[in-house]
């Protein structure tokens, strides 16, 4: 019954299209389909261990361009990241990317922890700023022998090997930035050190991105700025989540999730419901690359890319 939202093959790209921008040239798919991405955090326990690669082998299925794993503030969850990014990367066949950040860390040891990722056949790196550890003023200090701010970070990985690096960008302005073009200026910084794109914050406001793409395209900037969707597995915690972000959750959104987050199955239809409507108006905007945020759960992003018509490949039985 969800077929009637799949975007039509005609209207679909093979690669990371966006309007009036350059997109990558290595392609995901021959088919034409819209690509997708999808990211997860390095589990803590067995049990969430056991969780993320079920998550895993089943995203894996639709073919992804590539999953990417973060790390945690502070750089905490360092090693676990770089296990998870190799695991994926040898068992399903999936380009995997890293996030790396400035927190804590010299240049010295960064250059360390790259080459260790490319010695492992990952080619891929998010460069990041990075949030202080929690227990500290959460205030950003870079250390005297480390990279200052994510442009810097980007310049010292590409001068180190060929990376293809994701950087982040924030359609409604990053919650510490100056300003709205002072943060702007940052992501020139991190496209002219050499990003390969940038992947946004997560958001919900469709004009917001639209405009924040029109504003980075006059500034020069001319990497694709790939959307950061976020289904929604929790309405009230992913609102508070927003306020800490200043990501606007626009009025009618909050209706469609009023009084259900007890209510898992009903949860379940809007969030899929909401993030499709969300895919679709920002494909009218020429956008041909969705990068979801997955919170290491498959069922929501799994349903989204069906309903968009980015689907596991079908075995024909002999």
């Amino acid at each position: 019954m969800f077929d009637a939202l799949a975007i039509p093959a005609a209207d679909r790209t093979s690669d990371f299209a966006f309007a009036n921008t350059n997109p990558p040239a290595r392609k995901q798919h021959g088919d034409g389909r819209v690509s997708v991405s999808f990211e997860f955090f390095p589990p803590k326990t067995p049990a969430m261990e056991s969780q993320l690669w079920q998550t895993i082998e089943r995203l894996a299925q639709v073919q992804p361009a590539f999953m990417s794993v973060t790390c945690g503030a502070g750089g905490t969850t360092r090693t676990g990241t770089h296990q998870t990014v190799k695991r994926i990367q040898t068992e399903t066949g999936t380009p995997a990317a890293a996030h790396l950040t400035c927190i804590d860390t010299s240049r010295a040891e960064i250059a360390a922890i790259a080459e260790a990722y490319w010695s492992a056949g990952i080619r891929h790196l998010v460069a990041l700023r990075g949030d202080p550890a929690d227990g500290t003023d959460g205030v950003y200090r870079p250390r005297m022998d480390g990279y200052s701010h994510a442009d810097a970070l980007v310049r010292g990985l590409c001068a180190l090997s060929p990376f293809e690096i994701s950087v982040a960008a924030y359609p409604e302005t990053h919650a510490q930035a100056a300003s709205s073009q002072a943060d702007l200026d940052a992501l020139k910084r991190k496209a002219d050190a050499g990003a390969t794109r940038a992947i946004t914050q997560f958001f919900f406001d469709v004009d917001a991105y639209a405009r924040f793409l029109e504003r980075a395209q006059r500034a020069g900037v001319d990497i694709p700025i790939v959307p950061g969707i976020l289904p929604v597995t929790n309405f009230a915690k992913t609102a508070t989540f927003a306020k800490a972000c200043k990501v606007r959750i626009p009025e009618k959104i909050r209706e469609q999730f009023e009084g259900i987050d007890s209510d898992p199955a009903t949860l379940q239809l809007v969030a899929a419901t909401v993030a499709v409507d969300q895919c679709l108006a920002l494909h009218r905007h020429g956008v041909r690359h969705f990068h979801f945020y997955t919170l290491n759960r498959a069922e929501l992003s799994f349903a989204i890319c069906h309903m968009l018509g980015v689907r596991a490949a079908r075995t024909q039985a002999a």
